[in-house]
């Protein structure tokens, strides 16, 4: 199958979307498919074997580190060269509305293409912690409108999907992401990496966090709960907005911002902490949780999005929804080795139930279910009734959007 892919944010930016596509895009390709990937200009052209479309990004007000980037001319010619089959768009925003014109819709879009459109951002949400919450009852009919022009949606939990169903979006199916079992085991705990995580305080009981550090994750909510346990120390691994904010919010508590690891230096920083520690009730899932429950870390999470789904509370991890839970949870954990070990245990068998190549074999069948949808969509039945004059103005207007949109991408 030959896939063109549309992310709005791609390598070298470091989130939970990106890993997602690219472990995505790394079995896929095992796999003997091909994908052509549209992302904002990242300085590369290629993933693995993949090609990369670059398009000039411009940084969101709001969050600098989020380059978006505007469709381009060239776009649909791409496509035609790639010999697409399907075209794929994770959370369509600017560039991914280039995805929605060519795939999707009633007759496969203009180039008649099935069109699978991923939830991976709770946008809804994420306003409200940038003060711009007023505006989410003028967002929900967008996502709407452009999630029901796809052929299918995929959401990452029962929850995200529970929710777009509430808000009208149709076509739902469900595509949690995976874990790289291999690279994150317990077997990577370095007391190296321990001793960097504590500034050389090792034999200190550490908590700590991976994600990005911004306004959403409300990491601000580990103050209490690390003041409540004066013995331990915490270690945020990440960047973003928030940073500056942060170091000064923690400012003389024992609290290392350790900036950005990678590869297997991440997966010591998870196998080498006591307890991980998410905060975030945004998550639409939370990969960084897989991860560190695949290194056989207790992790103790915010009871919201789909998380939940994850962790088994009490068995696999435990979930809170007031600080004070947290609280009660770690002081629970720390004193207790032989706790965190069995807990650790659990979340290590339970993360070994979702590695990225099962993952991707799921995604594959929606792939081939949204093949044979659209390929109904294709041939609808004849429709002998009239069209009034409301449906006639909004066939024109239709026409009129597609007629400008066509325009800016020939």
């Amino acid at each position: 199958m030959r896939i063109a892919l549309f992310t709005e944010t791609f390598i070298p930016k470091v989130d939970g979307i990106v890993t997602t596509l690219c472990q995505t895009v790394n079995q896929l390709e095992k796999l003997g498919h091909q994908v052509l990937i549209f992302a904002p200009d990242g300085g590369f052209d290629h993933f693995q074997q993949s090609r990369i479309v670059g398009a000039k990004g411009h940084s969101l007000f709001i969050y600098p580190e989020l380059r978006l980037a505007f469709p381009h001319a060239s776009i649909g010619r791409a496509i035609v060269e790639f010999q697409a089959d399907l075209i794929h768009v994770a959370d369509p925003a600017l560039l991914g509305v280039a995805g929605l014109y060519y795939g999707g819709g009633k007759n496969g879009g203009a180039l008649h293409l099935p069109l699978v459109v991923s939830y991976h951002t709770d946008l809804p949400k994420y306003l409200h912690y940038y003060r711009l919450g007023f505006m989410e009852p003028w967002v929900w009919p967008i996502l709407r409108k452009r999630h029901n022009r796809a052929t299918l949606n995929l959401c990452t939990s029962v929850a995200m999907l529970e929710q777009l169903q509430q808000h009208g979006i149709e076509r739902l199916g469900l595509w949690p992401g995976g874990v790289d079992t291999d690279r994150f085991q317990p077997v990577r705990r370095s007391p190296e990496m321990r001793a960097r995580l504590t500034e050389g305080h090792p034999e200190d009981p550490l908590l700590l966090y991976v994600g990005r550090l911004s306004a959403e994750k409300e990491i601000e909510r580990l103050k209490p709960i690390l003041m409540a346990n004066p013995t331990a120390r915490l270690a945020l691994v990440g960047g973003g907005p928030h940073h500056k904010h942060l170091k000064q919010h923690f400012a003389g508590l024992p609290v290392h911002m350790a900036g950005f690891l990678h590869g297997d230096e991440l997966a010591q920083a998870y196998a080498s902490s006591d307890i991980f520690i998410m905060p975030s009730r945004s998550e639409t899932l939370g990969l960084v949780i897989l991860e560190a429950m695949s290194s056989g870390v207790p992790v103790v999470a915010a009871r919201a999005g789909g998380i939940p789904e994850m962790i088994q509370h009490g068995v696999s991890g435990y979930l809170f929804d007031e600080e004070a839970e947290a609280i009660a949870a770690i002081q629970q954990l720390l004193p207790s080795p032989a706790l965190r070990e069995t807990i650790g245990l659990a979340a290590r068998a339970q993360a070994e139930q979702h590695g990225w190549k099962a993952a991707t074999l799921l995604l594959l069948e929606h792939y081939k279910a949204a093949c044979e949808q659209q390929h109904i969509a294709l041939n609808p039945a004849p429709d002998s009734a009239r069209p009034n004059l409301r449906s006639r103005a909004k066939s024109r207007l239709r026409k009129a959007t597609l007629f400008s949109i066509r325009k800016l991408l020939p």
